[in-house]
């Protein structure tokens, strides 16, 4: 599934390739997210124009609407949604993690209240397998307990083993049940263990262990200190094998992103450019746009001439701020399409840079560029 191409000299930072039965992934990558089975304000014309290679969904949502059953009836979320990429599948664990005022955790899974009627639900490590198998997505996460911040060192070991013992029956169910769509489904786990370097380390050795597909991070951009991040990140990819995909989840910031690489990291994930999108923040290569400031209201200027991107060189800062100022739904679209197509520049500029050794200067040139205001 997963080839190492190439390592930088002077980093952890690597190139890889992601082989799927819906098309090769060069990692580093970035991945929308559509958890609803689409990405929010962009069709899938534009994310293909963007070149996006892959999109994440999310397996509680999908459960609870449109549902499995339907999902099966129509052959599959790519069938469904018609996308003929790449899609992987969150287990869950993150968005019943949020429900914590509604939900009950014990050792045979989590029982939950609905966000959407308060109708109650049970998920189990064998349930969400099925559920996968249901939706086809190409990647398929386990479910594990995404350990809360702060978090003692008791409460982080308990979660941390009860997130091992989960992946143990996921791994079974995963071996004893097969695709339904007539393509192969690979299987990741996922690592937990709060800020505690120990238990991240165990954690990661125990997953090692069971040969998962590849391997996640989960449970970081929690509230943790970003230096307690970076450390979980190092500790991590320290114990990954390098022949294994790894995946740090909902993560982040570009400066997190490259950060990330720079430890070893391959994929991404995170709401952070739509959802600002959708608020009115872009981001450029030349720093972030609040474009709902009076300061653009006579600007020419067109939002990113740097990327090659319809909204980026289209349109001036003037207009783009007035489809916000009157509500218009395009200013969304626009505004989305410039996050993504940033996002995806960033992972794909850089896989060149570490091809050819000038990553880790790049790297921090680019980070200052970023969080530079926009003049």
């Amino acid at each position: 599934m997963f080839t190492l191409d190439h390592t930088d000299p002077h980093s952890k930072a690597r190139v890889g390739t992601l082989r799927t039965d819906h098309g090769d992934i060069p990692t580093p990558i970035f991945m929308p997210v559509g958890t609803q089975g689409a990405v929010k304000a962009i069709d899938h014309r534009s994310l293909v124009e963007l070149d996006t290679k892959i999109i994440l969904g999310n397996t509680y949502h999908l459960y609870l609407r449109p549902g499995t059953e339907v999902l099966r009836t129509m052959g599959g979320l790519h069938r469904f949604m018609n996308w003929d990429r790449p899609i992987l599948t969150d287990s869950g664990g993150f968005q019943v993690y949020s429900l914590r005022e509604i939900r009950k955790m014990s050792d045979k899974g989590v029982e939950f209240r609905s966000h959407l009627d308060g109708s109650k639900h049970l998920f189990t490590p064998e349930g969400v397998v099925d559920m996968q198998r249901a939706i086809g997505s190409d990647i398929m996460m386990v479910l594990d307990e995404c350990t809360g911040n702060p978090a003692t060192y008791e409460q982080a070991r308990s979660s941390m083993e009860l997130t091992l013992r989960w992946a143990n029956r996921a791994v079974t169910q995963f071996e004893c049940t097969e695709p339904l769509y007539g393509y192969q489904q690979f299987h990741f786990g996922i690592g937990q263990g709060s800020t505690y370097a120990d238990l991240r380390k165990t954690c990661m050795e125990e997953l090692v262990q069971k040969q998962f597909d590849g391997y996640a991070i989960g449970g970081l951009a929690v509230g943790e200190p970003a230096e307690s991040m970076l450390a979980m990140i190092d500790v991590s990819t320290d114990v990954m094998p390098p022949n294994k995909a790894r995946y740090l989840m909902g993560v982040g910031t570009p400066e997190n992103i490259l950060t990330a690489i720079e430890r070893g990291v391959d994929m991404f994930d995170c709401v952070m450019p739509t959802r600002n999108a959708r608020n009115g923040t872009m981001f450029t290569t030349k720093g972030k746009v609040n474009i709902k400031n009076t300061r653009y209201k006579l600007s020419e200027e067109p939002l990113d001439e740097a990327l090659d991107c319809y909204a980026s060189q289209n349109f001036s800062l003037a207009y783009l701020r007035h489809l916000f100022v009157s509500g218009e739904i395009l200013g969304l679209q626009l505004a989305t399409m410039q996050n993504l197509a940033l996002y995806l520049w960033l992972t794909r500029t850089a896989r060149e840079k570490i091809l050819h050794g000038t990553f880790r200067q790049w790297a921090g040139e680019t980070i200052e560029q970023l969080n530079a205001p926009r003049l």
